[in-house]
């Protein structure tokens, strides 16, 4: 996206509070063995893939060879699926062949009195479909700087995130006329809208790269958009949209002076427009061998009119466009951003689409938001009750005001433990993490303990995934304490408060503790990077009502790696009651 614009605000119903009044927290007794661990997270582990098609082995390496003793665990949440010796520093697995599932791998050892310690942790997605559960990443610089090398390393960090797919942010030569071909073949160099230079050897090294590691790789365009020079590239004057009845004022975007033109905008539900526009995407896929096509829009503007006078049904242009692009091309993938989630009813309506993408902005920037949002949007995308949920993607940007120097990294791993605990997925990993709506801006840099920490959240993220992001059931489930330390709230968050967020998945209860305790600030965006780190809150005597309960467990990404811990409880006639062993900013209970 190249601007900010207004938005459309949603509203949606979530965890509330019961008003039956659950008995107080009691001393725990021992009902079950526990495992002591013991965090030594040196390892340095990658696979080879971001995910996995069913039946396929992963490989494993580690930067150092594995301690003496080593073992590799391989969960589905908490059940042990597999154990295995491991030596070296590197060695294969072959997951299950269930589709769409995750899996966490640690290495630990254990002790003579059974302490564990796990020297490391790392996530496997089993999905033979990117779209169940998106993790999408960027490009955004395809110059001389994109060395080989370069491009390795920036794809090994995405790839480590399990990045699954990339959106190729302005590589195109034209907007109306993306790949210029000469004598049947595309030049080795030219500028985009910025007049930067793209290499056509970096955009193809990308997509190899990509396709290597299981991702896709989808090229990015506005749905309607035309340069100065369209005119003579065959696009009429009676495509575009107009802002007044007589056609005298074409819409535009704006840019900045020294950029190759303004933006035109055309009337996305003009059949001439999309008979023209998917000719020259037929071009893209011909000359690129990209996966899809990220369909981007500007948001609401004022009333549009068409080239006679009559109004235009923007949204339900985007909708008549996003069909176009399928019927010409339908093995490609497609997604589409809903800007401040603007049309985004009528395009996930289509069933057309992968999956749901809204770009955020101040009138949607409360953590309140997220949820409604994305609850609003899937209602519109899932009519059958029995298919998965449609996975929500935010395109959300941190710590806007900022001009230099690095993220706020509490500021981030908060928005990114709301956005994970509701299930959705946050673009903002790329050739850089992203900081700015026009994608090649890269003012802001990760320092080494939030790229350490974002490792950790995406692990969790994918390992947990079938907690996280399969169809579940939104739940009001009171969740007490008798510690004066902890004020526990049911969501929406509420300052000074632990937040739960709380859903039935799998016939499994799902509790997402959020800590806001330190928070100064509801709004996701951290805008000048003032979010304060959350204290660590350890050994909170928690009471939920729970009937029938089998086993409770933990796992947070901000301790041991995410790995499971089971918990000693104790049930109490309608309530299971347990300690909780730490919260930093996200602790999921598990209650089997």
């Amino acid at each position: 996206m190249y601007s900010l614009l207004l938005a459309i605000p949603l509203l949606c119903a979530a965890c509330g509070s019961e008003s039956d009044t659950p008995v107080a927290p009691s001393t725990i007794s021992p009902t079950q063995p526990q495992t002591t661990l013991i965090s030594n997270l040196n390892l340095q582990l990658s696979t080879d893939k971001a995910c996995y098609a069913p039946g396929e082995a992963v490989s494993f390496t580690s930067g150092s060879p594995l301690p003496d003793g080593a073992k590799v665990r391989y969960r589905h949440g908490a059940t042990v699926i597999e154990e295995q010796s491991a030596t070296g520093t590197s060695w294969s697995w072959t997951p299950p062949s269930t589709d769409y599932t995750g899996y966490l791998a640690d290495v630990y050892t254990t002790d003579a009195s059974g302490k564990q310690t796990i020297y490391g942790t790392i996530a496997v997605d089993v999905s033979s479909d990117w779209a169940r559960y998106p993790r999408y990443g960027f490009v955004g610089t395809y110059d001389d700087t994109k060395t080989s090398e370069t491009i390795s390393q920036e794809t090994a960090l995405l790839n480590r995130c399990h990045i699954n797919g990339l959106q190729f942010y302005d590589w195109q030569n034209k907007h109306h006329e993306p790949v210029v071909l000469r004598d049947g073949k595309v030049e080795d160099s030219y500028a985009d809208i910025a007049n930067r230079k793209i290499n056509t050897s970096v955009v193809k090294a990308y997509i190899s790269q990509a396709h290597a590691h299981g991702m896709k790789a989808m090229f990015y365009d506005l749905c309607y958009g035309a340069l100065d020079d369209a005119a003579q590239d065959g696009v009429s004057p009676k495509w575009y949209m107009y802002k007044d009845e007589n056609h005298n004022t074409v819409e535009a975007l704006g840019l900045p002076s020294g950029w190759k033109s303004d933006i035109k905008l055309v009337n996305p539900g003009n059949t001439a427009w999309q008979d023209y526009f998917s000719q020259k995407v037929s071009d893209v896929y011909k000359t690129f061998d990209f996966d899809g096509f990220h369909i981007d829009q500007v948001g609401k503007r004022d009333p549009e009119y068409d080239y006679y006078g009559s109004k235009i049904n923007v949204p339900q242009g985007f909708a008549s466009f996003i069909a176009k692009m399928k019927k010409s091309n339908p093995e490609k993938r497609l997604v589409m951003n809903a800007v401040s989630n603007y049309g985004a009813q009528q395009m996930a309506a289509t069933g057309d689409l992968d999956f749901l993408y809204s770009e955020l902005w101040g009138s949607e920037d409360q953590f309140a938001d997220l949820f409604s949002i994305m609850r609003s949007n899937q209602s519109e995308a899932n009519t059958d009750p029995a298919a998965p949920a449609m996975a929500q993607v935010f395109a959300a940007y941190m710590n806007y005001n900022k001009e230099s120097g690095t993220f706020n990294t509490p500021g981030v791993l908060l928005t990114d433990a709301v956005m994970f605990a509701i299930g959705a997925s946050h673009l903002e990993l790329g050739d850089h993490m992203l900081h700015k709506e026009y994608f090649p801006n890269d003012d802001l840099k990760m320092d080494n303990d939030l790229e350490k920490a974002i490792v950790h959240y995406y692990d969790f993220f994918t390992a947990y995934e079938n907690l996280l992001r399969d169809r579940g059931t939104d739940l009001s489930i009171p969740v007490e304490t008798n510690s004066s330390e902890v004020t526990v709230n049911s969501w929406p968050p509420k300052l000074q408060t632990v937040t739960t967020v709380c859903r039935e998945v799998n016939g499994k209860k799902v509790i997402s503790l959020l800590n806001f305790s330190q928070a100064n600030s509801l709004s996701w965006r951290d805008m000048d990077g003032t979010q304060p780190e959350p204290k660590l809150l350890s050994d909170i005597p928690l009471t939920v009502k729970a009937k029938g309960v089998k086993n409770v467990w933990v796992a947070s990404p901000d301790s041991f790696g995410g790995a499971v811990q089971e918990l000693q409880f104790q049930q109490q006639g309608d309530y299971v009651t347990f300690t909780l062993p730490s919260l930093k900013y996200w602790t999921m209970v598990v209650i089997e």
